[in-house]
């Protein structure tokens, strides 16, 4: 019986040890592993994740969290320390110099409708009178006699300001039926109504146009909407996807930074249908 008692205690001891062990090694690796967080553009989030997840294969200490909620986001949180990188897809303003950017692709703003809708091309003109409200039936704009369900973005998004700021409308000028967030949420109104019209990434819609979801681009002023057009310089709305910091960012901050510019990235940037920054 005490041989048994002894042989118990001895057990139990190894197991506590093993244990004890086990957690100093789960320990020293989670003191060791370094997290980035970033937050920010809805339209910059699939490729940074993309770009996160084969970083994280070569370097197994980091691990890069990546969080959308638009550009106003990722700028707010890089400015109070909320996240270590910010995403805004859009150019930086003159108040905005507190933080350094740094581009790595570059896309569009492009309009879509159904594809039900027979128009292809509109003027700039008529996009301003359409999301001002002096156009409300396609009929005016040679199409057929069917009233416009105009959708616009929700404040803070980097794609309204390149919107508004390309047409020069005042925010307050816009006339919207629908208010929509993220590129995707527009591109499932657009599908689901046929008399609706929404501006979001060229790329997400080519991407999405090639899939067959019911929807089509607008050339704008005979100019067609699409990465090959961004690429040659003729599209008039394209606009940097960047990545913002605040500060000295830390070195695996900067190592990730500097991945996301490198040439390893960019046929991620073509599969995401953004153009690569030469």
């Amino acid at each position: 019986m005490k041989k048994i008692f002894i042989l118990s205690l001895i057990i139990a001891m190894a197991c506590v040890s093993a244990a004890t062990i086990y957690w100093h090694e789960f320990a020293s690796q989670s003191a060791d592993s370094e997290k980035v967080v970033v937050t920010g553009s809805s339209t910059i989030a699939p490729l940074v994740s993309r770009i996160a997840k084969r970083y994280e294969e070569t370097h197994p200490d980091v691990r890069i969290d990546v969080q959308t909620g638009g550009s106003s986001r990722g700028l707010a949180d890089a400015r109070t320390g909320s996240c270590d990188v910010g995403m805004i897809s859009r150019e930086a303003t003159e108040n905005e110099a507190d933080l350094t950017w740094v581009t790595i692709a570059k896309d569009a703003v492009g309009l879509i409708v159904n594809t039900e809708n027979t128009i292809t091309t509109l003027a700039d003109a008529e996009i301003v009178a359409i999301y001002t409200g002096e156009v409300t039936n396609w009929s005016e704009v040679g199409g057929a006699d069917r009233p416009i369900t105009v959708v616009n973005k929700a404040a803070g998004r980097a794609t309204l300001k390149v919107f508004l700021d390309y047409f020069k409308i005042a925010p307050e000028e816009i006339r919207a039926d629908i208010i929509i967030g993220d590129n995707q949420h527009g591109i499932k109104t657009v599908i689901g109504n046929p008399d609706a019209i929404c501006y979001v990434s060229v790329g997400t819609a080519e991407y999405e146009v090639k899939r067959g979801t019911g929807i089509k681009l607008l050339d704008i002023g005979n100019i067609e909407s699409s990465i090959a057009g961004v690429m040659s310089g003729a599209y008039p709305l394209s606009r940097p996807l960047n990545l913002v910091t605040r500060g000295i960012p830390s070195d695996t901050v900067l190592a990730f930074l500097e991945y996301c510019q490198s040439t390893a990235v960019h046929d991620l940037i073509r599969e995401e249908y953004f153009v690569e920054v030469q």
